[in-house]
């Protein structure tokens, strides 16, 4: 089984979209972007039971196309598409 730390490389370029809930409605926004960075941060919000007491999120850096930097907090809700070739370190 391929982890996501495995599947994604610092320089390849993704298309993330992510899914929330508004007043009961999905809501779906997308970005496109090349991985500066990829890494399990913690949160600021306190979870029982977890290294630190903290709960910890699978998060890209994104620099899109505008020179824009984006933060991807990964969860169940999110797709991640491999844009392109993809370059790698």
């Amino acid at each position: 089984m391929t982890t996501a730390r495995e599947q994604y490389k610092v320089g390849q370029r993704v298309r993330v979209t992510q899914q929330v809930l508004l007043q009961s409605k999905p809501s779906s926004t997308t970005v496109e972007g090349v991985i500066e960075a990829f890494e399990q941060q913690k949160t600021g919000s306190w979870y029982a039971h977890s290294e630190d007491k903290k709960l910890w999120l699978d998060r890209f850096r994104l620099k899109t196309d505008e020179g824009e930097i984006v933060y991807c907090n990964l969860d169940q809700f999110s797709r991640v598409e491999v844009v392109g070739g993809g370059g790698g370190e």
